[in-house]
Order: C-alpha cells, then structure tokens, then sequence
C-alpha cells in the first residue's frame, strides 16, 4: 500500500531543507556536556556595566561545538500511515537510508465565497505531512526523471 501522496517542494519546505543543511555552531552548557559532544573551549571577554561603579572587563569559559547538516524532505502522506511505514517508503522509492521521521497533522480549513447564486460555503481537505531526515551523504531529486 502506498502511504506518500506526493513530494513537498514549496518555498517554505525548501527554507527548511536550507537551514537543516547548513552546519551550525552550538554552545555546551555545562563541562560534562562538553566531553560528551568533543566541545572546543573558548576564552570570551565582555564587559560588566553598574550603575555608579566602574565597567569591569570579565572572562568567561565557553564550550562550542558544531552539528553536521542533515538532509531533510517534506512529503504529503495518508493520515492512517505511521512513521515506520513512511520509512520503509521513502527508502524503498528512493534508495537512501531514512534517519528520523517527523509527522505533522494538519486540519481542514472552512472556507466560504460570495458568487451569483449566493454565498457558497465548503471545506479544505485535512492532510499529514512527514518530513523525513535521511543519513549523512544521502539526497533525494525530485526533478531527475523531468524530461
């Protein structure tokens, strides 16, 4: 059975995927957190202003570390599929190894317009979107079989 419905490629889901693939420089809170995730201690200086008295120029110890970009893509499901099965989806439509899966349920959206026979109203289709993580290398592309 096939749960994916289509492929999400709109301006705000690509905003996603270009913030997701860029690495991104974080701080460790504390000094244990630091040894677990290989942080780099660094040395940063900043001033400290009272009211009254004189600034004072202070040091203070700050663990950073970067976390890689991954890979994410949007797409359209059924509402009945579950995580596992939009995995084992998308690896078997798309040949790469999927990471983590994220779902979303949207719901429907009432909607009215005035026209000649009167005021006409309806519904917009309630949806669930996954966007899925896929392992570090792997990419998807959506426009290879566009001829």
């Amino acid at each position: 059975m096939s749960f994916i419905i289509k492929p999400l490629i709109t301006e705000k889901m690509t905003n996603i995927t270009e913030k997701s693939s860029v690495d991104k420089k974080l701080r460790a809170l504390n000094e244990k957190a630091a040894q677990k995730l290989g942080a780099k201690a660094e040395k940063v200086s900043y001033v400290v202003k009272r009211k009254g008295k004189p600034d004072e120029t202070k040091e203070k110890t700050v663990f950073t570390y970067t976390k890689p970009a991954r890979q994410k893509y949007g797409f359209i499901v059924k509402p009945e599929a579950n995580k596992i099965e939009i995995a084992k989806e998308v690896e078997g439509l798309y040949n790469v190894t999927v990471e983590d899966v994220n779902t979303l349920r949207y719901a429907g959206k009432r909607s009215s317009r005035y026209t000649k026979a009167g005021l006409v109203r309806g519904h917009k289709n309630a949806f669930k979107k996954a966007i899925v993580t896929l392992k570090e290398g792997d990419s998807i592309d959506f426009y290879s079989n566009i001829q």
